[in-house]
């Protein structure tokens, strides 16, 4: 795919996912969430894949929905649930279970629908001068991209409330203090910082890092003891891997492991 809305770069280990419509501040309508959509599903193929990141420009991360666009469909008669909000929830559904940790990197502005993409996110960085808000509430709109469902497991029912409700914008400071926030970086230093995390998830087993982020996002769905004994079964099971034999061998070997994902 000819990709003009998104830059998709990837590597054996790495991808990248910069939103690119600065004139839009990001906006996000039919055309990115096609081109994201297809991009996650290039990533998604390649298994010793470590950490997919998801960006936007210097001045804004993403700013929600393109309004030029969902205007109409907002106003008629039709079903949102066929339409171009439809889209945008696959679209999100599909980043929140990529298979390898997601990173949300922010500079500038993440407002409404920004700010639920980053919800799907496994790790959210940003800069310091960053700004997080829902807003939908000032403009009489009532979230479609899961904030109502994702931000209170985030940040608490309250804190999401008082999000909602206000429709404020916040500092990335407090937004780290929050719990929305997992990585404070200084102005200047976001993509530093990114790809030192990158480089460090590089180290790990694709298999141990896919299955830890699977055991987590599973849990709150299913009873207590219930994911307790899917942790232990996913420990049968990644107990016969090559990437467990190396880990153990090197710790003993006095060495870095080196994994293949298998």
């Amino acid at each position: 795919m000819d990709y003009e809305t998104i830059i998709y770069e990837r590597s054996e280990t790495r991808a990248t996912i910069r939103l690119n419509r600065p004139e839009a501040m990001n906006g996000i309508n039919g055309q990115v969430v096609e081109e994201v959509r297809y991009a996650l599903a290039d990533a998604a193929a390649e298994p010793l894949l470590r950490a997919l990141v998801l960006a936007g420009s210097e001045k804004a991360f993403c700013v929600g929905a393109d309004l030029k666009f969902v205007l109409g469909e907002l106003m008629g008669d039709g079903s949102l649930k066929d339409g171009f909000l439809a889209d945008v929830k696959r679209m999100l559904d599909s980043i929140e279970g990529f298979p390898a940790p997601v990173i949300g990197a922010v500079s500038g502005m993440a407002l409404a629908g920004g700010l639920e993409l980053l919800l799907c996110c496994d790790l959210i960085v940003a800069a310091e001068s960053a700004v997080f808000g829902d807003a939908h509430s000032n403009y009489g709109l009532i979230p479609g991209g899961g904030a109502t469902v994702r931000m209170p497991l985030r940040i608490g029912a309250s804190r999401a409330k008082l999000l909602m409700y206000l429709g404020d914008s916040h500092g990335a400071a407090e937004m780290e203090r929050w719990g929305l926030v997992d990585v404070l970086a200084p102005d200047g230093e976001l993509e530093s910082t990114v790809d030192g995390i990158v480089t460090r998830l590089e180290e790990k087993s694709p298999l141990v890092l896919r299955t830890m982020k699977s055991l987590v996002n599973g849990a709150g769905a299913t009873p207590k003891e219930e994911s307790l004994w899917k942790e232990i079964e996913a420990l049968d099971a990644h107990r016969r891997s090559g990437d467990m034999r190396e880990g153990l061998l090197a710790f003993k070997e006095k060495r870095v492991p080196v994994f293949h994902g298998k």
